[in-house]
């Protein structure tokens, strides 16, 4: 639902790329902003990855995040124009995100936190197979995964690695996630699972001393793990900005029927 809001302050920031500089810099002549630390919204100008790391950065401001495509893929961002900014932060539409938390214990004992927006992805480090054993709440559903890997995936990430995998899209409004194998040797023709998104996921490395496993949450990676669990965090909630005409859910509904 579109709701427009008094006009914002809003603080820009921008990747590093020649077209989000640039953009930049005529915003910055266009229009009044203030530092992060007087903006009720951040503008973001670049591509997917900057909007990670840009929600990723500020997770702590609770702030909304209203990103421009100015860089290699723009799934989480709105269509470039200067003009009106002011107006369409105003007037967008506000997607909430959860991230999943994952807990990563490596083979010294060492505990690793982190949250990632997109997926957390178990990756082989070396040329031999991964064995991972899989449990949902407790229960153990997969005895034995060989695979390059596996992910659970949110909505926001389903059209990211989680697609490039073979994964569902997943709609925003659907409460689940995905489960997908990376390169699934057996049982040969699992393609993964949905779960609903209150389940905890445990992977426990099988032989791990042979067959080194890293985790991934987004861009944090954790290497030579032996468990690691993976829920969604109700704690944590970052609210994306969108156009009312071109909304997050619009955007992964298209994504179904594009070729």
């Amino acid at each position: 639902m579109s709701v427009t809001r008094p006009s914002p302050k809003i603080a820009l920031v921008a990747s590093e790329a020649d077209a989000a500089q640039a953009a930049l810099a005529d915003l910055q002549r266009r229009y009044p902003t203030v530092s992060l630390d007087e903006a009720d919204v951040i503008v973001a100008l670049g591509g997917d990855g900057f909007m990670l790391e840009t929600l990723h950065r500020h997770i702590d401001r609770h702030l909304p995040i209203f990103g421009m495509h100015r860089g290699s893929v723009g799934f989480l961002m709105n269509t470039y124009s200067p003009h009106n900014l002011f107006e369409r932060v105003a007037k967008a539409d506000t997607e909430r995100l959860h991230p999943l938390a994952m807990q990563a214990t490596t083979v010294d004992g060492t505990l690793h936190q982190a949250l990632a927006i997109n997926e957390v992805a178990l990756l082989r480090q070396t040329r031999q197979m991964a064995k991972i054993r899989i449990s949902v709440d407790g229960v153990q559903r997969m005895d034995e995964l060989m695979c390059d890997g596996v992910m659970v995936a949110t909505p926001a990430g389903s059209t990211a690695y989680n697609l490039s995998a073979h994964g569902p899209i997943i709609p925003f409004s659907s409460g689940v996630l995905a489960l997908t194998p990376i390169s699934a040797f057996r049982p040969r023709r699992w393609r993964g699972a949905v779960l609903p998104h209150k389940v905890t996921v445990t992977f426990e490395m099988l032989e791990a001393p042979k067959r080194p496993v890293s985790a991934g949450a987004d861009f944090i990676e954790v290497r030579d793990v032996i468990r690691v669990e993976v829920r969604e965090t109700r704690e944590t909630s970052l609210s994306l900005l969108f156009d009312h005409d071109h909304n997050l859910e619009e955007r992964v509904l298209k994504e179904q029927f594009e070729s």
